[in-house]
């Protein structure tokens, strides 16, 4: 795996965990890391267990040059969509970096232009480029985090688990106990093939 996409000296790799939840807040990273920086074990966040996640997470916070967070709770993500959603995750992760970068890579392949840097999408790029590895392992354990804060109020749920995804898990917990606050209303909370046919 390269370290980064361009030749900038200060790229920052970005992306974001949660884009496909039921529930709770789309959260995005944005990772500058040094030029000499190397770690055979990052990888797409996806492709690791928790354990290896959170250890992963700690090393990139202590070795990056900076990295920032970005959030975007369930009623904005309602109110502007998840895409447009996803998008302004990033932007508040790169507004949260303490140095500007010259060069932004995105996971995926949709962005808006961030303060007219220069920017690349790159489909499946946490698996190709360790700055956007790094940014998803940040984004994935800092969103596992703040979903298991929200299964400690609705723990029928089960969060801490399905982190919130669609699973039949949570859809069954859905149709018992109907949906929280945290649920995102614009997106498809009741499985069709769960419902019961009362006539």
């Amino acid at each position: 795996m390269q370290l980064q996409f361009s030749n900038y000296n200060l790229e920052a790799g970005c992306d974001e965990a949660g884009r496909g939840c039921l529930a709770g807040s789309v959260v995005a990273a944005a990772v500058i890391l040094p030029k000499n920086f190397s770690n055979s074990e990052i990888n797409d966040s996806k492709k690791l267990n928790e354990k290896t996640r959170k250890k992963l997470a700690e090393i990139i916070k202590e070795n990056a040059i900076c990295y920032g967070i970005g959030i975007v709770n369930e009623k904005e993500i309602d109110k502007i969509n998840i895409l447009q959603a996803s998008i302004l995750a990033m932007h508040r992760a790169l507004e949260n970096l303490s140095i500007q970068p010259d060069f932004i890579a995105i996971d995926g392949n949709k962005f808006n232009t961030y303060k007219e840097i220069p920017h690349q999408t790159i489909v499946k790029g946490d698996g190709k480029y360790t700055n956007i590895a790094a940014a998803s392992i940040l984004a994935k354990t800092f969103r596992d985090e703040l979903i298991g804060n929200l299964h400690e109020l609705h723990p029928h749920y089960n969060w801490k688990k399905n982190k919130a995804y669609g699973t039949l898990e949570h859809r069954n917990a859905i149709a018992k106990f109907g949906i929280t606050d945290y649920h995102r209303k614009s997106f498809k909370l009741f499985d069709t093939q769960l419902a019961l046919n009362l006539k």
